[in-house]
C-alpha cells in the first residue's frame, strides 16, 4: 500500500526533488500561497521520477509495452536507415509520455542489446511524426532469442532535454526490464517484425506489462 503511496525514484529525480525542496521553503517565506505552489511543485517532481516495480509476461511469443502512455499510431514502415534497417520491413508502434506518466523505459522482450546509438536533435513535440527523424533520440537495437529485430527508440520532447541510457552493447535483458528514461514528456517508437499488433491507436499502456503484439 506504501509503495502506492510513497513510489520508489529514480536516481535521476533526487536532484530534482531537493532543487524544488528549496524552492518552497523559499516561497513559504514569501507568501503561504507561493509555498503551496511549491509544495504541490514538489508533490509533481516526487511522482515524475516514480520507478515503480512492473511484472511482465516474460514470455518470447509476446512483445510488452516499452513505455507508460498513450499510443499515437500503429503503422507498416522501412526500418531506421541510422541502423541501416531501412531495406527492411517492420511494424512500427508509437507511444507518447505526457509530462504526468512514469518515464522509465523497459525492454519488450528478453534478448541481447546489439547496438545502442545515439543522435543528437531538435526538441520538437514528441507527438508529430518528423520528431522520429529530427528529434534528440536513442536507439536501442535488440536481437531476441531466435534471432530477430526488435529497436527501441527513445525520442525526446518539446521539453525533454535528457534521454539516459540504462544499458549497454552486449548486454543480455530480460522482458520488462529497465533499459532507460527520458525526462519531463516524450516519446518511444517500437519496430518489430513477425508480430502482429493487439492494441490499438489512443490505448493507454503500462511499460512491461501492457501486450502490444504476440506471434
Amino acid at each position: 500500500m506504501l509503495d502506492k503511496i510513497f513510489p520508489k525514484i529514480h536516481s535521476e529525480g533526487y536532484k530534482f526533488i531537493v532543487i524544488s525542496v528549496v524552492i518552497t521553503i523559499v516561497f513559504y517565506l514569501i507568501s503561504n500561497f507561493l509555498g503551496l505552489l511549491g509544495l504541490l511543485l514538489t508533490i509533481w517532481v516526487y511522482y515524475f521520477f516514480r520507478d515503480p516495480e512492473r511484472i511482465s509476461i516474460n514470455d518470447d511469443n509476446y512483445l510488452t509495452s516499452p513505455a507508460d502512455g498513450l499510443i499515437l499510431s500503429i503503422s507498416e514502415t522501412e526500418g531506421p536507415k541510422e541502423l541501416n534497417l531501412e531495406n527492411k520491413k517492420f511494424t512500427k508502434i508509437s507511444i507518447f509520455m505526457n509530462i504526468f506518466d512514469c518515464h522509465v523505459n523497459r525492454s519488450p522482450c528478453a534478448g541481447k542489446v546489439d547496438n545502442i546509438l545515439y543522435k543528437p536533435g531538435k526538441f520538437l513535440n514528441a507527438s508529430l511524426d518528423k520528431a522520429s527523424e529530427d528529434n534528440e533520440r536513442c536507439y536501442y537495437k535488440i536481437s531476441n532469442k531466435i534471432g530477430e529485430d526488435v529497436i527501441l527508440v527513445q525520442i525526446a520532447g518539446l521539453i525533454a532535454r535528457r534521454i539516459v541510457t540504462e544499458t549497454s552493447k552486449d548486454n543480455n535483458l530480460d522482458q520488462g526490464e529497465r533499459v532507460g528514461m527520458i525526462r519531463f514528456g516524450s516519446r518511444a517508437d517500437l519496430y518489430f517484425e513477425n508480430y502482429q499488433p493487439i492494441v490499438k491507436v489512443n490505448q493507454k499502456t503500462i511499460a512491461g506489462e501492457t501486450i502490444l503484439a504476440r506471434k
